[in-house]
Order: C-alpha cells, then structure tokens, then sequence
C-alpha cells in the first residue's frame, strides 16, 4: 500500500525554488546570501556555500518567468540584491558596534549603519546577478555565468568608490593553509572565481534533462578541482623552508586601551605610562626587557594627541628605549593648512623614532576608511552636524603615495595602516619591493564580534599573495606574526593587555601574484567568456 510519503529530489527542490515568486522568491534570496556569510571567519563553514550558490542559480533560472528581455535581467538584478543584502548584513553586522562607543553622539547612527552598508554593497551582486543573466547558457554552462557575474562584482566592490573588498567569496577556501596557496598565483578574486564554480557545481544534480552522466561529472570536477588546489597547496607548504632574519628581535605591544579613552588628551599620561610598562616588561630569560629587543612597535593612533608638538612625549620615548632601539608607532600627523584653511591636515600616519627620540621618517595612510576617517563631500556634511566616528574635525587627508620605508637593522618594510591590508595587491604598491609588511590597526572600535577574526583573517591571505612576512600591531588584538604561507606562528588573543615577541621571518621570491596581478585571473575570465558566447548545437538548443 502506498506509504504517503513524497520523496524529496533535488530536481524537486529545483523546481520549487525556480517556480517561486513574490515574498517567497526574496526570502530564499536573502536566506541564500544570509547562510553564505557562515562560510566567513570566524565561523568557516565554507560547505554552506554548496547550498546558497545552487539556490542563487535557481533563482536566477527562475527569472524568466518576469516576461523575457529587460524585464528578466531587472528580475535577475531584485534577485541578487536580496542575495546580497543577506549576505553582508549577517556578515557585516558588527560594524555598529563603532556607533556605540560614544553612543551619546553616534548610537542614533547604527540602524542605518547596519542596513545601508550592505543595501549600498549589494548593489554590486545585484550587477553580477544581471551581467550572469546576460550570459546565461541552457545546463552547466550557466555555472560558469553565474562564476563571471559575481567576480566581476566582486572585483567592482573592491575598486569603485574607493573601495571595500571585504569578506570577498574566495576567502572562504583560505581558511585552509593548503587550500589558502592558490591565492600565491591568482590571489583572492582568483580564488572568489574558483569559489563560485566549486560550490555553485552541485546545481546540477537538479538538472533532470540533463544526462546523468553530466549530472555526476560537473560536481565530480568541482569535488577534484579543490583536491588539486589542496594537493598544490600542501606541495607549496613542504617544499618551503621559512628562514628568519637574523639579529632582528621584534616585541609587539598591545595595550588593550579601551577605545573611549584613546581620545581623550586628559589620558595622555597614564597612557604613555601604559606603554612603557608594557614595552620593558620581562616576558622570558631571552627576553628581560627592551634590552634584548631590536625593534618595538606600538599600533596604529597611539596617543590622544600629536606626539610631533610634544616635546615631553618624545623625551620620555628617548628615555624608554635603549641604544640601537627602534621604535614604530601608530601616530595622528598634523601638517601645514590647505590653502585658503586655517586648520592643519591631519594624517593618520606611522612614524620611525630612534634612541634619541627623534622622528626620523613617517608613512602617511593612503586609502582612507569613509565616513571613519573622513566624511564624503565634508564641510557640507560637517555643516549640518555630522562628523567622522573619530571625530577629527576636517576629516583626516590621505598620503599621496605608498613607500616603502627603510628603516635600521631590519629589511625594508611596506607599512599598511587599519584597512589598508584588505586590498588585494596593494602591499607592493610601492616602487622598491619592501620584504616585510606591517599593519597598524585599532580594531578596538567593534569589540568581541566578527569584524577583528575577519581583519586578522584577510591580513594573512596579502602574506600568501605576496610571499612576504606580516607583523601586526593591533590595540585591542589580534597583534600577530604572521610568515609568507600565511601561517600564523604567534599571536595574542582579542582583548588582552600584553606583548609579543618574536623573530622575524625572511621573504620568499615575489609570487606569481606579485609580479602578474590579476592577468592569469584576467586570462580564466576571458577563455570562460568565449566558451559562454558558443551556441549549443545539440539539440538545436538556444541561450535562455
């Protein structure tokens, strides 16, 4: 006798999502992109990502039914912002926890913080959704649209409007050091191309007019592809042997100074005490104190006030280090007016000081966080009330280039301050090639949430695109070393109040990233293209 049950297939799962419409078509859009933020640290349940790209496909299948021509590609655009929406709120989320540290001034701020940050990002999936509509091929090949569309994205994302290529799909793969190494070749848009084919592949199994032999060859490739991308990167991890410099002892200082208090001049004293008791602190036999370090660094903003006009400050640095000591520090910079203003330019700068207390060179930052560090079209915004959450009036000035600083006793370094280092490529930017990296960062603003995994996280993979060695200096943590394969070799803990010490490793040869950039990238994109401009003749099949 029948046993009432209904069997659930795949192609009936297919089926029901293409049919769907109206409120129910959005939520399993924005449940699709909302599961797909798991796939990000900290939490790295990159096999989520099997379940959201399939559902995005379908949908996208689905968008046909709007009517044909116009009317799809908006139907395809609704479809991917909602996917989007989902996918950088539940990510990005914890980007108002900023808003509350003075919550007397800015708490009013945070809902529209948290929704329009992602409404405004997912603008750019809802592009992808409709450039993978354009391409859309019958069967499989609709993968390598959807790949395209979403890469291209992805790469917009990340460069227009200055830019935030944060939580990009490929750092799903990274969270793995052998799966991490492709990035060494193709970097981490490379490895978001990738990440959409593999995890969009199993959209087949709901293809039933498509031959079982298709149905188990696509999402077979998709299971290889990765294993070749782990057996690469485990060949890459052996075949290294990480040297370190010698004669270079770094200590690394992570006061823990609580972000309500880091701008206020009142603090001034207790801070700098703060950081001489942490910078002399014994932490083994090796390690009695600043006189068995070479180099101490301190991370980015350390002090309420501008340290270049404090003659006192600098006094009491040069009495803290020892000789042939030197310190990098986190410091706002003011300099002379624009013309036409009375106030100076402010930049949010690392300076180099020695034993004597003297500045001898200083990095100013080059790309600027919006609405952080500056306001868009500011002395309108600033004239009705509003100002940057670091509440420098005039809003800080960008650098006018990236440099590569020489600094003594230690190979050349390339200094990426905050969210610098989450720009793919940007860690070479500089004309001489520095062989170390350096990120100063305040990631104090957003507590014990996700934003500071996520920080660390992408500061890690710019150490496997380049080959290079990454110290960071965080305030709040994670302060961490980091070497040229990505692998974290020391690190302190979100939250706590210590030092790091460690060697420092030597740089690898420039990586195939570093020297060719986006172009093997570049080159997968454009042979994808020309196979989706190919017409089915089996058939006599036509593009949807």
């Amino acid at each position: 006798m029948p046993s009432g049950r209904r069997t659930v297939t795949v192609g009936g799962l297919a089926r029901s999502v293409i049919l769907a419409w109206g409120w129910k078509r959005t939520g399993l859009a924005f449940g699709a992109g909302a599961l797909a933020a798991f796939a990000m640290p900290p939490f790295g349940v990159f096999p989520v990502l099997a379940v959201s790209f399939p559902v995005l496909v379908w949908l996208l299948d689905g968008a046909s039914a709007a009517g044909g021509g116009w009317r799809t590609l908006l139907a395809a655009a609704r479809t991917g912002w909602w996917f989007g929406f989902g996918y950088h709120l539940a990510g990005l989320w914890w980007v108002g926890a900023a808003f509350l540290v003075e919550a007397d001034r800015f708490a009013w701020l945070l809902p529209a913080a948290v929704t329009l940050l992602p409404a405004g990002l997912a603008l750019f999936t809802a592009l992808g959704a409709m450039v993978a509509r354009l391409l859309w091929r019958p069967g499989a090949r609709r993968i390598l649209a959807l790949a395209l569309g979403l890469t291209l994205a992805e790469f917009l994302r990340g460069t227009v409007l200055t830019g935030f290529p944060w939580n990009l799909y490929g750092y799903a793969l990274t969270q793995y050091v052998w799966l991490a190494q492709g990035a060494a070749v193709v970097g981490v848009y490379g490895l978001t191309l990738i990440t959409v084919l593999v995890f969009a592949a199993p959209t087949v199994l709901g293809d039933e007019e498509t031959t079982p032999t298709v149905r188990f060859a696509v999402p077979t490739g998709a299971v290889l592809s990765l294993m070749c991308l782990a057996l690469f990167g485990g060949w890459r991890v052996s075949a290294t042997d990480i040297a370190f410099v010698p004669g270079v002892k770094l200590r690394i200082v992570q006061p823990a100074i609580p972000q309500d208090q880091r701008f206020r001049p009142e603090a001034r004293d207790e801070i700098l005490a703060g950081y001489a008791e942490l910078s002399d602190r014994a932490t083994s036999p090796e390690r009695s104190g600043l006189r068995d370090v070479t180099h101490l660094i301190w991370p980015e903003s350390a002090f309420p006030f501008f340290l270049i006009w404090d003659r006192e400050a600098l006094s009491k640095i040069a009495d803290l280090i020892p000789p042939g000591v030197t310190l990098i520090t986190g410091a706002a910079r003011p300099d002379e007016p624009l013309p036409g203003r009375r106030e100076p330019r402010v930049f949010n700068s690392a300076y180099v000081i020695d034993d004597q207390g003297v500045i001898n060179q200083t990095y100013d930052k080059v790309h600027l966080v919006p609405f952080g560090e500056y306001l868009p079209f500011q002395e309108r915004m600033e004239a009705l009330g509003l100002e940057a959450i670091t509440r420098q009036r005039g809003g800080f000035s960008a650098g006018d280039r990236r440099r590569t600083l020489i600094v003594p006793g230690i190979p050349p370094v390339g200094i990426l301050i905050c969210y610098e280092v989450i720009f793919p490529g940007a860690a070479t930017a500089a004309d001489l090639r520095p062989q170390w990296l350096l990120n100063l960062t305040n990631d104090a603003w957003f507590g014990f949430t996700p934003g500071p995994f996520q920080h660390m996280h992408q500061t890690a993979v710019r150490a496997i695109e380049e080959g290079l060695p990454v110290v960071r200096a965080a305030n709040s943590g994670i302060s961490a070393l980091v070497d040229p394969l990505g692998r974290t070799l020391r690190a302190l803990p979100l939250g706590t109040r210590d030092v790091l010490d460690a060697e420092l490793p030597k740089a690898l040869p420039p990586t195939v990233f570093a020297q060719a950039g986006h172009v093997p990238l570049a080159v997968a994109a454009l042979g994808m293209f020309l196979i989706l401009l190919r017409r089915s003749r089996r058939n006599g099949v036509r593009p949807s």
